[in-house]
């Protein structure tokens, strides 16, 4: 690339093609005169020590799923909950199994990433997943059976939903009772392993869509805002309004407030 017969705006044109711009190229854009283009290298150099960093992240919170590969396992689905401390809405799990030369960037606990982040890994997940499984369980559900059981059987319908049988799973700080499979329960999962952390973004993208659906049904409530967490708006729309058919009544709070 012959520099000095560019533009600014070419030269950035050209270079944002390149996913990794090579070091002489760097110290060409450095030498250049032009401060605009020197100022390109720097960003380039800031931008690949990021890429290095978010790798070496995701090979650090692939080690579970590398040590079981090792081991002999080859399906290994991570799984994650999202709904669990709120008033109002389903409690949601996901199973991902992610192939083992996959490279998703990014990826973590769910709640640590923007909404946009976590759509924009929605749907690159979904992309490159070998096998992607949810369970959706219910308001209803969970004042039955209380909010611990009806997360396990959230998770245990991901993994019947995924169209592949994992041969090992790895939970987000739970071990999950009435399966066969083997498992194990991985202390912050989501920050810890790639498999739980897809998990974790694929259930919470699922449920926060779904209550931004119930915000149509129930817009005094607001739940597109704040997902049906116990707001301080959240509560002043119960104490006014009182619980839709989509509150956890058993929640101490709706039942006071019913």
């Amino acid at each position: 690339m012959e520099l000095s017969k560019l533009t600014i705006k070419e030269i950035k044109a050209k270079v944002n093609n390149f996913e990794e711009i090579s070091e002489d190229l760097i110290e060409k854009l450095a030498a250049d005169s032009r401060k605009g283009v020197q100022k390109l290298a720097r960003q380039i150099v800031r931008r690949q020590e990021k890429r290095e960093e978010a790798i070496a992240k995701f090979k650090k919170m692939s080690r579970h799923e590398d040590r079981l590969r090792q081991q002999g396992y080859n399906l290994i689905a991570g799984i994650d909950e999202a709904g669990r401390g709120p008033l109002a809405g389903p409690v949601v799990a996901a199973a991902v199994i992610l192939p083992e030369d996959t490279l998703i960037l990014g990826v973590d606990d769910s709640k640590k990433l923007s909404e946009k982040k976590r759509e924009e890994l929605f749907a690159v997940i979904q992309e490159k997943a070998l096998g992607i499984g949810v369970g959706i369980v219910d308001s209803q559900t969970i004042d039955r059976i209380n909010i611990l059981q009806a997360t396990y059987q959230a998770m245990r319908e991901a993994v019947a939903d995924l169209e592949q049988v994992p041969d090992y799973l790895l939970i987000d700080a739970e071990h999950l009772p009435e399966t066969d499979l083997a498992q194990a329960a991985i202390t912050e999962g989501d920050s810890n392993s790639v498999s739980i952390a897809a998990a974790s973004i694929i259930a919470k993208v699922t449920r926060d869509r779904i209550l931004v659906d119930y915000d149509q049904q129930f817009p005094e409530y607001n739940l597109a805002q704040h997902k049906g967490y116990g707001t301080q708006k959240h509560i002043q729309a119960l104490r006014e309004h009182g619980p839709t058919p989509i509150h956890r009544t058993s929640f101490k709070i709706v039942k006071k407030l019913s």
